[in-house]
């Protein structure tokens, strides 16, 4: 049990305004694993205030000291990875092997990067007599989601640390004890006072007063779509900036020239990673209709290969979804591909044989998936796939761009020349050939209704920076 009910503001762990208990639970066994406190506007302006004091210090110290802020930073994460993996096995039902490697990593990744980029990133541009600077922005709230908590922060916390800006994080309040762990490893690191600050609390109040004060400069929010339109709506009064990086439903087509053996095996593993909650899942696979039937033979297989179990057992490749309500809406959403005629290649409603608690799903493939329904549009976020058939590369590529999402998109050929073609007309910020994955310094983000702006590398400092023009200055 982790008693994580204080919040750490201004260099401290203090107690909130008014203490409101939230049991955080262990979706693999239903149970309590820790419990937090929900914060209220008090805690939230307390913080701010803590961040907007340490701006002034901090947005001043020298390129030299934040890279060796950031590298203390990293070091002190290092020695805390075995506790930050069993955080997120813990919160969220990471598998072991997943929540030890990509998951607790991947916040020590985005350190490191952001020390690296540091060493060569330029704050100044000359432009004849003139000049331009970029500058901290200020006051950063970061708001970030479950699924994949220590990367999220990390993306969000090493950029504006480097850049010079000061923050208030608020983590999910369904997984935020990895978050906790993350704030004792600032702290240990000695990131100054108010530099780093984290409340805890749901987004209706904590999220909502972090995006509406007006002390905050700018506002990055990871989520749901829904959810990100109410933190844009709640910043817009204050007229401060908000980046986005939201929903998706990225298609991955399988060219007719592809490896199908390869490709579909790749694509329903990748669609199953975390459970399928992941932002940027394959979860559209386009085949052609010619090889749907072989296609279908190959999920299947894959799918029930698949070992559904808890997260702490050897072997177990895929563990719960990570609550009840989101347990609900996957069944619902599986329920109604049914009614709406998805063929069910495998899985189907209910949990997996064996299981009568916990949040685990049956791996589930739909086939025969046209994009006017439900499960061709809607975000599932759970081991759901959809096999959908196409006729022509042309028809391939719209039904491909048809979706209000635009975050990822995935191309198999054997062909390098045919999937760079491919990949050139998918309106979507990532696209990955042939199971390429994403490095530390690639730029991560959306178009469309996906979000807005980017992460990652130095193309992730730019949202944290404003843009100085200062005319004459060389003159």
């Amino acid at each position: 049990m982790r008693d994580c009910r204080q919040f750490y503001i201004d260099g401290a762990w203090v107690a909130p305004a008014t203490p409101r208990d939230f049991e955080v639970i262990n979706p693999a066994t239903e149970e309590v694993c820790g419990r937090i406190s929900l914060g209220g506007e008090e805690d939230v302006d307390r913080a701010v205030q803590a961040a907007r004091a340490a701006f002034a210090g901090y947005s001043r110290t020298s390129r030299q000291e934040r890279i060796e802020l950031l590298h203390a930073c990293a070091a002190v994460y290092e020695t805390r990875l075995d506790d930050l993996a069993d955080a997120i096995r813990q919160e969220m039902g990471a598998p072991r092997e997943l929540a030890a490697g990509a998951q607790a990593h991947a916040g020590l990744g985005h350190l490191r990067e952001a020390a690296r980029v540091l060493e060569w990133f330029a704050f100044e541009e000359e432009l004849g007599e003139h000049r331009v600077f970029k500058e901290p922005i200020g006051v950063c709230g970061l708001i970030t989601p479950w699924n994949w908590p220590l990367n999220q922060i990390g993306c969000k916390v090493a950029p504006a640390l480097a850049v010079g800006c000061t923050m208030v994080l608020k983590p999910s309040e369904v997984a935020p004890l990895s978050a906790c762990l993350f704030a004792q490893v600032m702290h240990e690191a000695g990131v100054p006072a108010g530099v780093f600050n984290l409340v805890n609390g749901d987004g209706p109040v904590v999220g909502a007063a972090l995006s509406r004060h007006p002390q905050v400069d700018m506002v990055s929010f990871t989520g749901s779509t829904r959810a990100g339109v109410l933190v844009a709506q709640n910043a817009a009064p204050t007229v401060k900036r908000v980046t986005q990086e939201l929903g998706g439903k990225s298609p991955n087509i399988i060219l007719a020239d592809a490896d199908l053996e390869a490709a579909v095996t790749a694509g329903v593993e990748h669609m199953y990673a975390n459970t399928g909650q992941s932002c940027n899942a394959p979860s559209r696979m386009l085949v052609p209709a010619a090889r749907l039937a072989e296609a279908e033979a190959i999920a299947a297989r894959v799918s029930e290969a698949v070992v559904v179990g808890d997260p702490d057992a050897e072997g177990t490749s895929m563990g719960p979804v990570v609550s009840q309500v989101q347990f609900d809406r996957v069944q619902r959403l599986i329920e109604q591909g049914i009614a709406e005629g998805a063929k069910v290649v495998t899985g189907g409603p209910g949990r997996p044989v064996g299981f009568e608690k916990g949040y685990f799903v049956r791996p589930t493939v739909f086939s025969e998936v046209d994009n006017t329904m439900t499960v061709a549009r809607e975000e599932i976020f759970g081991p759901v796939l959809v096999m959908m058939p196409y006729d022509s590369e042309e028809e391939a590529i719209r039904i491909a761009n048809d979706t209000p999402y635009g975050l990822a998109g995935y191309v198999q050929s054997v062909d390098m020349a045919h999937a760079r073609a491919v990949a050139a007309q998918i309106r979507a910020g990532n696209i990955h050939i042939n199971g390429a994955s994403s490095d530390f310094d690639l730029p991560f983000g959306g178009y469309k209704q996906s979000g807005n702006g980017r992460e990652w590398g130095h193309h992730g400092f730019t949202d944290f920076l404003e843009i100085k023009a200062v005319a004459g200055y060389g003159a």
